[in-house]
């Protein structure tokens, strides 16, 4: 790859569109962000049309080894909700639309990164059953599962397909909550939600907002077409039922930025925390899993000044 793949090369209409410097101080203070019209109706449409194939089982490529604790929803399931790892990589419709430069430039200005690389994405469908426990997802934030990163700058980009709100179960931020000191946090958290208790994580996240002296202050995205919800790595949210009557589908496309890089993260049995992609990409020289693999977390947007050979 050469170094001019990854310049901004933004149009004035796309930098008229960039968190100001009171957007960032909000997100710094808030731990969340909703943006402008990131993407046209035709790309979210387009991001509509290749769900739907990939869903029909369409592939561009496939993962060679399954980790162990992937999402990946199949027909098998049943009418539950919906989640698939990986959507960027394995089908090249969804990652091309994903990758646009002007995503990546929002998330870098938000977490005052010079480089934004994909870190996971996750297809999500909910669908139009309001007493599908499943469509209830728990408060959590995603830096548990995360924790064999070095980075507290990731974030986590969240792009419905249509214009989502409360009434189909929008994703909810519990404002400031990225700025809480935690407490009561042991093994158990860098367990994904799924596999988790959801009174012990309502329990969490009250414990933490008393120990800090906290309101939950719960704020619904209220989010239009082609909008982006952007929320750090620690702020606690979660998301509601789906009384819509339609399906609420969306990817969460999670971001790391550019000094993010694999780390040892003990846990009390002695063994290390993981990602999925530690079975999956390159290995540094030094035998490290690679966080910054271009087949699975790619670049998309570094700032000029970083540009290299």
């Amino acid at each position: 790859m050469t170094a001019t793949e990854f310049e901004p090369a933004l149009t004035a209409e796309e930098q008229a569109l960039l968190p100001s410097d009171d957007d960032v101080r909000h997100y710094a203070e808030h731990g969340w962000y909703l943006s402008g019209k990131v993407f046209t109706d035709d790309e979210v449409d387009a991001l509509a049309a290749a769900t739907q194939r990939y869903y029909d089982g369409e592939r561009s490529r496939r993962l060679p080894v399954r980790p162990p604790k992937l999402a990946y929803w199949e027909p098998s399931k049943g009418p539950v909700q919906r989640h698939n790892d990986y959507v960027h990589h394995e089908h090249d419709g969804l990652g091309a639309i994903l990758r646009k430069p002007l995503l990546g430039a929002v998330a870098a200005r938000l977490a005052q990164a010079d480089e934004i690389r994909v870190f996971q994405s996750t297809l999500i469908y909910k669908p139009p059953i309001s007493g599908e426990p499943s469509n209830i997802v728990p408060w959590h934030f995603d830096k548990h599962y995360w924790a064999s990163s070095s980075s507290e700058k990731m974030l986590t980009a969240f792009i419905p397909f249509h214009d989502c709100g409360e009434e189909m179960g929008t994703i909810t931020m519990v404002d400031g909550s990225h700025r809480w000191k935690e407490i009561g946090a042991d093994d158990t958290v860098v367990r994904h939600f799924a596999d988790r208790d959801r009174g012990q994580l309502e329990e969490m996240l009250a414990e933490n907002a008393a120990y800090n002296g906290a309101e939950i202050r719960k704020i619904p995205m209220v989010i239009p077409k082609g909008h982006v919800s952007f929320h750090h790595c620690r702020t606690y949210h979660g998301s509601g039922p789906n009384v819509s009557g339609r399906p609420r589908q969306a990817i969460s496309l999670h971001l790391q930025d550019g000094d993010n890089a694999w780390r040892e993260y003990p846990l009390s049995d002695g063994t290390l925390a993981a990602y999925n992609h530690d079975v999956l990409v390159r290995r540094t020289h030094d035998g490290r899993p690679d966080y910054a693999d271009p087949d699975y977390c790619p670049v998309i947007w570094r700032h000029r000044a970083q540009q290299g050979g």
